[in-house]
């Protein structure tokens, strides 16, 4: 029902996806397998980004969640205390700043715009994606989210 949500008919399986943490330690995506995992591709700059990231982290204290994994990777170019500061303002307290140094991922996953949220399933392939603001506490998206938990 969301205007801009894209299911695809066929997941996309997703390989090498690497990112970094703030201590710039390298991640893989492999690392959260049997999750359902929200990868959201955002900036400090980017007004809906800053609009939307209150409720990502919101659902990412969702008990009613058993294994899903928020990943938001900030794609700015932008130095780990502009990330730092901006969880402060915004009041983030349960998710991790993750970070593609280079684009590489904003690159590989052909990303055209911000925020981009792409959904993995538990066998880490890419489902879904949303392009734009979305409200992740709307009841109707948590409850559809809720059948790939």
């Amino acid at each position: 029902n969301l205007k801009n949500l894209v299911v695809h008919k066929e997941p996309k399986k997703l390989e090498k996806i690497n990112f970094y943490n703030i201590e710039n330690k390298i991640i893989n995506l492999g690392e959260f397998k049997n999750s359902l995992v929200i990868i959201n591709f955002w900036a400090t700059w980017c007004a809906p980004c800053k609009e939307e990231m209150p409720s990502l982290d919101r659902l990412q204290s969702n008990s009613d969640f058993k294994n899903l994994k928020i990943i938001p990777i900030n794609i700015g170019r932008e130095n780990v205390e502009k990330s730092l500061n901006f969880y402060k303002d915004l009041k983030i307290k349960n998710l991790k700043i993750y970070i593609d140094k280079d684009i590489d991922l904003a690159k590989k996953f052909l990303l055209r715009g911000l925020p981009t949220t792409v959904l993995v399933n538990k066998n880490g392939e890419e489902f879904a994606r949303i392009v734009g603001f979305v409200n992740f506490d709307d009841k109707q998206i948590i409850k559809w989210l809720k059948k790939y938990d």
